[in-house]
């Protein structure tokens, strides 16, 4: 049996026509671009804006997210034409599994499992922080020992872990359900940074400009690799391409509309904020309210603080959806046990992947920092989006016939393209951070050859079929007055 064995386009496609274990179709293009909105805005706005400023690039922090905002788009456009040709669940998973073979794959869908339960925890971790600062301003202090990691001096980070586990209950519900909730969330999110914008643009001292790049160039390049953080998440409307009623339209709509959306805050946002406060004051896990406080604007700080909390409650939201959905691809090509790919008969919610990994992602945000948790999830991604652009490009001569009903041009310019951006991305990030990459990798190659490589759907396919081929014909009885 061979590792590079590679799953069938049309077995894919016949697999979804067929609605075999599969997931009920009920989103929409403004379904896809708030659930990739509610993923990418977030974060990146409300923590990491102020962090990469103050630590890597200063006011030049603006370049940094229109380098991250190309990376991203280039790699968006590539799972536009993907996702659109192959509208599976699995989303980077199920196509380096068509186009690459099992075990990038399989690596491809671990590394996003390292994704989405990192950048999950770490959202929740952020989460907690804002609600403690909320409370605190009409006078209501948490105790600093059930509010922080036992790293950070404190037991358990309480309020982390029961915002997950809320968001979990709500995923269970129903794919419905949970983007009308992400819909909303999204609106009031919005609408908090409007009201930042608004107020923000009038308190704006050319000064604190300058100088534009303290850092260095340099400086910016680093600063991308780490607010590519803010990014992370537009895939996860890949990962929802069996649930969308016309994937073929709405979902290269929905990946792009979502890009185009995010990096253009990213970038008025980080503008506004490095003018109103000088970056070396803007290290701090709540850069845009304390922006507002300096402004003498209180109470559009605790509004604000409010949409922050929208936003990271939609990007927890998002980031536990996706990782169900790549739990369940893997399971339903039998690459992880059955549980993960059991469907509540009538919810047809993948159930106990939801709540599996939302027990795990309690357990990040309670116990670990952020610090540790945050490097990991970009490296994860990068990953993935090296694999899919190479697989999109091997697509291309091995299915030229693939009906493609967004074609992505300039081929395969683009994705080179990508890959060049991604993997600079990657090689500009911490070096423990590839310490742990690879030690996960490692792991991962275990799991796959203790499990995955025997029990394997392709592989007990083709187990059969050289069966059947190796077994000789019977023999046939002689007819009347003949010889065999």
């Amino acid at each position: 049996m061979s590792v590079w064995r590679k799953k069938p386009v049309e077995q894919v496609l016949a697999d979804k026509k067929k609605n075999k274990r599969g997931l009920v179709p009920t989103l929409g293009v403004a379904d896809l671009t708030a659930l990739g909105v509610g993923a990418v805005i977030g974060t990146g706005i409300f923590v990491l804006t102020g962090v990469a400023a103050a630590n890597y690039a200063g006011p030049g922090v603006v370049f940094s997210f229109i380098l991250s905002g190309i990376a991203a788009t280039l790699a968006a456009m590539v799972y536009a034409e993907l996702g659109a040709a192959i509208p599976s669940a699995g989303s980077a998973y199920t196509f380096s599994y068509v186009s690459l073979g099992e075990i990038i794959a399989w690596l491809v869908g671990w590394n996003l499992i390292l994704e989405y339960l990192v950048a999950a925890g770490a959202v929740s971790i952020g989460w907690s922080s804002y609600m403690g600062d909320l409370l605190q301003s009409v006078g209501i202090t948490l105790p600093a020992a059930f509010t922080s990691s036992p790293f950070d001096g404190g037991i358990v980070n309480l309020p982390a872990a029961l915002i997950v586990l809320v968001i979990t209950g709500l995923i269970i519900t129903g794919t419905q359900h949970s983007t009308t909730a992400n819909k909303i969330i999204v609106v009031a999110k919005l609408a908090a940074i409007a009201l930042f914008i608004a107020l923000g643009v009038q308190h704006i001292n050319p000064a604190n400009w300058r100088p534009v790049l303290p850092y260095g160039i340099s400086g910016v390049f680093h600063g991308a690799a780490i607010v590519f953080f803010a990014y992370i998440g537009f895939d996860a409307v890949a990962t929802a391409s069996e649930e969308v009623k016309n994937p073929q339209r709405d979902l290269p709509r929905g990946i792009i509309w979502t890009l185009v959306i995010s990096t253009l805050l990213y970038i008025v946002v980080a503008g506004i904020l490095t003018g109103m406060v000088k970056y070396t004051n803007l290290n701090t896990a709540s850069p845009v309210a304390t922006a507002l406080l300096r402004a003498g604007i209180p109470w559009a700080s605790a509004l604000v603080s409010v949409g922050a909390l929208a936003g990271l409650t939609s990007v927890l939201l998002v980031a536990m959806y996706g990782q169900s959905r790549i739990f369940f691809a893997m399971a339903r090509d039998d690459l992880l046990p059955p549980i993960f790919d059991w469907l509540h008969p009538r919810l047809r919610t993948p159930v106990w992947d939801s709540i599996i990994i939302g027990v795990l992602v309690a357990l990040i945000g309670a116990f670990l920092p952020i610090g540790l948790v945050a490097e990991l999830a970009n490296i994860g991604t990068l990953t993935a989006f090296i694999a899919v652009s190479t697989g999109a490009i091997i697509l291309r001569r091995t299915n030229p016939d693939l009906r493609r009903p967004f074609r992505l041009p300039w081929m395969p310019a683009i994705p080179v393209l990508t890959i060049i951006s991604a993997g600079y991305l990657a090689i500009n990030l911490p070096p423990l951070t590839w310490v742990r990459f690879i030690a996960w990798v490692a792991i991962g190659l275990v799991v796959y050859w203790l499990y995955g490589y025997r029990k394997s759907k392709l592989a007990r396919e083709s187990q059969e079929v050289y069966a059947s081929r190796a077994m000789p014909e019977p023999a046939r009885k002689p007819e009347d007055g003949k010889k065999v």
